[in-house]
């Protein structure tokens, strides 16, 4: 026979629903949910004003996930005195909230806070967003677990279940307190029930859901808003045009100058205006609203509001300016494969093959080498570009191409022979910058001043890419800049538009390097000027072997003049030859050393026989130590100038010269050419001097000077070199001995400036458009932040300014950086793009309430007010509500798009819809239907019996064309029941 098998069910194992419920307890317990809630009443507008806050965790149910978020807005904690008031009788809080009147209808908050008027609640919802609880059974098992939870934890927040799909906003909710309880209950229709369009089937409804049980009902109190939109602005046509392009580009291109930045939108940036219409506060009883009649006029109503809805992403045309020359950043192409074949390709001659590219050294030179210069291939090369491409095919057209560079290089509008040096040298920027904030705002973008060439480039590119060729037209321009740039250096002619002096290492690489090719035409302009202005400057020094010219150079100076007599006879025949040949700076070394050598072994008398040259002036009151003559500024060659890239370089080379000691010596060779130039200087200017002589004036803080007793008992001043000078052999000391007393002029140049303007003209002819673009981006930005601002200060708008600010601060980190992100600097064009937006709706909206046509200046402020608020806030009440100032002009602006011809006829229901709606208004309606309407009924009765305790009763509804809703909370005395 089998045995009986037992089976042994273990009911003391939680379920997973209960595990469902301890968890929801949990989170409450760690929230600190728990116990009696207590607070101040709420304040009028608080919900708006206020912070909200809210915070989330997860729990599951089986592997079902739920998110738990807790919704509240932050309040300063109440006093003591309050929480002692507190009697037992005293209702939760969310039970007061629910009949308190100061915040209906907040302009933004959660869509619980509008419906029932909630400071804090806890929303319980699927954590996906594609979940959804549907079954009611599922429904009813939530409701009953947060039920349960409440119960168990005495927590008196509300707690809210979300079911049906999310974007139905469907929430079924309990709060509980002691032996009261509020259910919340929600309808959601796409119909509506006929009965339930006016006020009289709504507080139908009502009262049968509290189902009072005492006779005579006591008064509900109601508050009613009516919501119109207006969308047509039939009498406004918008303001700004879009550029007309064809215009001759002359001074504009509609409305648009070369560098000058377009701004504004070309659409209306504000699309509806909604005024909503505030009954706050009625007892049931005062107004009729059936379906016949209704006494909501919007024009009586003793609250208006208005709020404008934003054309989202309006069309405006900074933004797209700076949006399309972004684009080029990311373009692959080179400047040849834009424009067609290689532009600088010698004519007949094909490209050969790159492998054959060394062979050309091994096989005999056709063309004595010195012949081939770049200048003379690139000079032919506007010829050659032009019969490349057909004038037609040229992406610019003549009459743009000249404007712009017209507009680029205003010093070549006249070439004359004469007037042009003088304009060249003049127009190189030598005014002072302006020292405005504006005009500083380049060094925090690093971008380019902006009166200055790249700043001008920039902003033409950036137009040429928007209107005249795209990529296509930018090439052409940038070929076209080069040449001049070419053409500049070989001719000696300034560039405009850029600040004197060495590369400023603020801006942008681009201007440092037109900076740096201005600095190589200033030297080779100063050169050629020199070898052609007849010998006669450098007489001191190519003279020297005749007597008389000797003689008249030192009557500068006639106490010196016995001691050059004695020196002629010293100096050799081939010196004499060698200042014939200027530009040889060998030989100047080899007797340079014989001299050295000689001084070296005479002591210091033979020395002091050199003919001193290359003086600039006396030192003010200081002597030579020894001589004992005074001490003489000599005239030294300027260090050579530097962009960062070749800093970066150079700085890269000496780091990796590594720490051995003969890295170090090099080192210290490399770093020294500048000093050692300065030496040989000095030595020529000072003949007899020595190194304290030098030290005194070239690093006076390494000369210390002590006063000192002598045998004689008088106070002397004995100087001496600092401690850094006397280590042994260190670099000033070397380089002071192998220096030899060479004029500026004679020595071997520091800057090579023909070698630093070829590269510099091969590094501008290599650019692609997007690297052009790249470099010139901070430019563009530092111009739209000009252009802002100058606009704002037109419209004074307080939170623009702000945000003004904010860009200001936010590029000056991401630009300071060499090749910043693309997403950074996405985001600032963003953020500049939102400010021409808002201008743009401050526009439109002027023009809209008529602010600048007002004549009353009082009522001109008062609009311009209402126009600035319309922009920052949410809602914005109507002062004087139908019967103010902005009141009136709104009434005129729907009764003027009342009388706008009748629209394509509507649907059969709506039509009859409308029409009701004008009968029940009683008159031809200035408005049109509400587009919707809100309304919130409140009371407080004794629930379920009539010996209970009177508690509060809600219900909101909202009616729109698509949705009808009704959100009721209704409470109940649970004590007996």
């Amino acid at each position: 026979p089998e045995s009986e098998v037992f089976e042994i069910t273990d009911f003391t194992t939680a379920s997973e629903w209960e595990r469902f419920i301890s968890k929801i307890e949990e989170v409450l317990n760690d929230w600190k949910l728990i116990g009696v809630s207590s607070g101040k009443p709420l304040e009028k507008g608080i919900f708006t004003t206020g912070t909200w806050e809210e915070k989330s965790d997860e729990i599951s149910f089986a592997d079902f996930k739920f998110s738990v978020t807790h919704h509240y807005l932050i309040q300063e904690p109440s006093d003591k005195d309050g929480k002692e008031e507190l009697g037992e009788d005293a209702l939760p809080l969310p039970m007061q909230d629910l009949l308190c009147m100061n915040n209906d209808f907040p302009p933004r908050a959660h869509c619980l806070v509008r419906w029932y008027g909630l400071r804090e609640f806890v929303v319980i919802a699927p954590a996906a967003n594609n979940d959804a609880v549907v079954s009611e059974s599922k429904c009813n098992l939530l409701l009953s677990s947060i039920s349960i939870a409440l119960g168990n934890t005495g927590c008196q927040v509300p707690l809210f279940v979300q079911i049906h799909q999310k974007w139905r906003r469907m929430y079924m909710g309990e709060c509980q307190g002691p032996g009261i309880r509020t259910d919340f209950e929600m309808v959601h229709l796409r119909k509506v029930p006929s009965q339930y369009t006016h006020l009289s089937g709504l507080l139908d409804i009502f009262k049968t859901k509290i189902g009072c049980p005492l006779t005579p009902l006591p008064p509900v109190s109601m508050a009613i808003r009516l919501t119109y939109v207006l969308q047509d602005w039939q009498q406004y046509f918008w303001p700004q045009q879009p550029p007309d392009i064809d215009a001759l580009v002359g001074g504009e291109v509609g409305g648009l100058e070369f560098g000058k930045l377009p701004f504004g939108a070309c659409e209306d940036p504000i699309s509806e205006l909604h005024l909503a219409t505030t009954w706050p506060h009625l007892a049931e009883g005062i107004i009729v609203d059936n379906d016949v009649y209704s006494d909501l006029d919007p024009l009586q109503a003793p609250q208006w509001s208005v709020r404008v809805r934003k054309a989202d992403n309006p069309q405006c045309l900074l933004g797209d300016f700076l949006t399309e020359f972004f684009k080029l950043c990311r373009r692959k192409e080179s400047t040849d494969e834009i424009l067609g074949r290689p532009a600088f390709e010698e004519e007949g001659k094909e490209v050969a093959d790159i492998t054959h590219a060394l062979s050309k050294l091994t096989e005999p030179a056709p063309v004595p080498i010195p012949k081939l210069s770049v200048t003379n291939m690139v000079h032919s090369a506007k010829k050659k570009i032009r019969k490349h491409r057909g004038v037609d095919e040229s992406p610019l057209n003549n009459d743009v191409l000249n404007t712009i560079l017209l507009f680029l290089f205003p010093d070549a509008a006249d070439k004359l022979a004469d007037g042009f040096e003088n304009r060249a040298s003049t127009s190189a920027g030598s005014n002072p910058p302006p020292e405005n904030e504006d005009y500083n705002l380049f060094s925090q973008f690093k971008s380019a001043p902006s009166d200055s060439l790249t700043y001008k480039l920039a902003l033409c590119l950036c137009m040429i890419n928007f209107y005249h060729g795209g990529v296509k037209g930018v090439a052409h321009l940038w070929q076209e800049f080069v040449l001049e740039m070419r053409y500049r250096w070989e001719n000696n002619y300034l560039i405009p538009g850029l600040a004197n002096g060495s590369p400023d290492l603020r801006c942008c690489l681009l201007h440092q390097k037109l900076q740096m090719l201005n600095c190589c035409i200033e030297r080779k302009k100063a050169r050629d000027e020199g070898k052609r202005g007849s010998m006669s400057d450098r007489s001191p020094g190519i003279a020297s072997g005749d007597g008389a010219k000797g003689g008249d150079h030192s009557g500068d100076n006639p106490d010196k003049e016995k001691e050059f007599g004695k020196s002629w006879e010293s100096w050799s025949d081939s010196e004499e030859e060698y200042f014939e040949c200027l530009s040889d700076t060998e030989d100047l070394k080899g007797n340079g050393q014989e001299n050295g050598k000689k001084g070296a072994k005479e002591g210091g008398k033979e020395a002091v026989n050199v003919k001193p040259e290359g003086r600039l002036h006396p030192h003010g009151k200081l002597m030579l130590l020894h001589p004992g003559e005074p001490l003489y500024v000599p005239i030294t060659q300027e260090p050579a100038p530097m962009t960062e890239d070749l800093l970066e370089e150079q700085s890269e080379v000496l780091a990796k010269l590594g720490t051995s000691a003969e890295g170090a010596h090099l080192r210290a060779r490399m770093q020294s050419a500048c000093l050692l130039s300065d030496m040989e200087s000095f030595k020529a200017a000072n003949p007899g001097c020595c190194l304290e002589d030098f030290v005194r004036w070239y690093s006076p803080r390494d000369y210390i000077e002590e006063e000192v007793v002598d045998e004689k008992g008088n106070k002397v001043i004995k100087g001496e070199l600092s401690a850094r000078m006397k280590i042994p052999s260190n670099m000033w000391v070397e380089a002071w001995e192998t220096a030899k007393p060479v004029p500026a002029r004679r020595q071997k140049r520091l800057f090579d400036d023909t070698r630093e303007a070829e590269k510099v003209l091969h590094y501008l002819a290599v650019q692609k458009p997007a690297d052009l673009a790249r470099h010139l981006l901070p430019c563009i930005i530092h111009a739209a932040v000009l252009k802002v601002k100058d606009e704002e200060a037109l419209e004074d708008i307080s939170s623009v300014k702000k945000i003004i600010k904010q860009i200001i601060s936010h590029s000056s980190k991401v630009l300071r950086f060499p090749s910043p992100e693309d997403k950074k600097l996405e985001e600032i064009i963003a953020q500049i793009m939102s400010v021409e937006a808002i201008i743009a709706r401050a526009r439109s909206l002027k023009a809209k309430f008529g602010v600048e046509k007002c004549e009353n200046e009082e009522e001109k402020e008062d609009l311009q007010r209402f126009v600035n608020s319309l922009l920052e806030q949410p809602e914005v009440s109507v002062v004087g509500a139908g019967r103010g100032p902005a009141g009136s002009i709104i009434h005129k602006l729907f009764v003027n798009a009342q009388r706008v011809p009748a629209a394509p006829p509507l649907e059969e229901e709506l039509r009859r819809s409308g029409s009701q709606e004008e009968r029940r208004q009683g008159v031809q309606s200035e408005f049109p239907p509400p587009t919707g309407r809100e309304v919130i009924l409140r009371t407080s009765v004794p629930r379920p019996a009539p010996y209970s305790k009177a508690l509060p009763q809600r219900m909101y509804s909202v009616l729109t064309r698509e949705d009808f809703r009704l959100a009721g909370a209704f409470s109940a005395d649970t004590t007996f029941f």
